[in-house]
């Protein structure tokens, strides 16, 4: 147990930044920065790098897309570009009209507050995971990027662990259940360690990396 918390905490020194905070977004309990981290998720669930998604979101967000209301108000081709100035270009245009769809539904049964959303599931994970599976193009993977960022302000979605956290885990031959893993670290840190999980998961060398850095007390 003490080699597996020297091993977190120098994978949280060296990565443990939640993809929302790489995106811009001051995650809170509020209706723009939870709207936000939906906008990341949608870009996020296409077959991109995350540096791309997340470079796009940025540029979305700069362009005064950060609410429900900006985005629908937007064109199609105004969100197009947006995307394009993002270097998002390959799912561009599909992008842009989940983007537009999303907003609406947002808007229409939420809104525009997806607290609503949290406060509808009443603690339950899969009621909300079929929730942000309505909006277009999330599906499984929107829904596990989602909530695993969340927990950081919903605290009754933690710990929250996917198929993703858990390949990372499994490459530092770390505890692979959401509990074991959360023991390794204060509560607050989890999304974190999340986080940095997913990026060893899709980066093999990271894990060479961190199985070579942490040096037992």
């Amino acid at each position: 147990m003490s080699k597996d918390r020297d091993l977190v905490t120098a994978l949280l020194d060296r990565h443990g930044r939640t993809y929302a905070e790489e995106a811009g977004i001051r995650l809170a309990d509020r209706p723009e920065p939870l709207y936000q981290l939906l906008v990341l998720t949608t870009v996020l669930s296409t077959r991109i790098r995350a540096g791309m998604g997340i470079a796009a979101a940025r540029e979305l967000f700069a362009t005064g897309y950060r609410t429900p209301q900006g985005m629908a108000k937007a064109s199609w081709q105004e969100r197009v570009d947006a995307l394009g100035r993002g270097h998002y270009r390959r799912y561009d245009e599909r992008t842009a009209t989940m983007l537009g769809k999303g907003a609406q539904l947002c808007l229409d049964r939420w809104q525009g507050d997806l607290r609503r959303l949290h406060v509808d599931a009443d603690g339950d994970v899969r009621t909300l995971r079929a929730s942000l599976d309505e909006f277009a193009g999330i599906g499984a993977t929107g829904a596990d990027i989602f909530l695993r960022e969340v927990q950081v302000v919903w605290a009754d979605v933690r710990p929250y662990v996917d198929r993703r956290v858990i390949a990372g885990a499994q490459r530092l031959r770390l505890p692979e259940s959401a509990e074991k893993l959360a023991a390794l670290v204060d509560g607050s840190d989890f999304p974190r360690l999340a986080s940095a999980l997913v990026r060893v998961s899709l980066d093999g060398k990271l894990a060479d990396e961190m199985t070579g850095a942490a040096v037992p007390r």
